[in-house]
């Protein structure tokens, strides 16, 4: 399996799909160790594209979901 981000825009985002994998959102990665450090490098430019939070999936399994938003 392999496990893949998926991000929510802001409310008043204006992001596409498109804009979105381009962001890196849906790429694959060989384990959940990669995808987290991948996410740990693209959180700045994730969160300054309008992306407010982020799932975690291992195939068609949630596995968890996060803010970006600051607290």
């Amino acid at each position: 399996m392999a496990f893949i981000w998926t991000g929510e825009p802001a409310a008043d985002s204006d992001l596409t799909d498109d804009e979105m994998k381009a962001l890196g959102l849906g790429q694959p990665f060989e384990s959940q160790g990669d995808a987290e450090a991948w996410l740990t490098a693209a959180y700045g430019e994730l969160s300054d594209a309008g992306i407010i939070s982020v799932s975690l999936h291992d195939g068609d399994q949630l596995a968890y979901s996060m803010s970006l938003e600051e607290a």
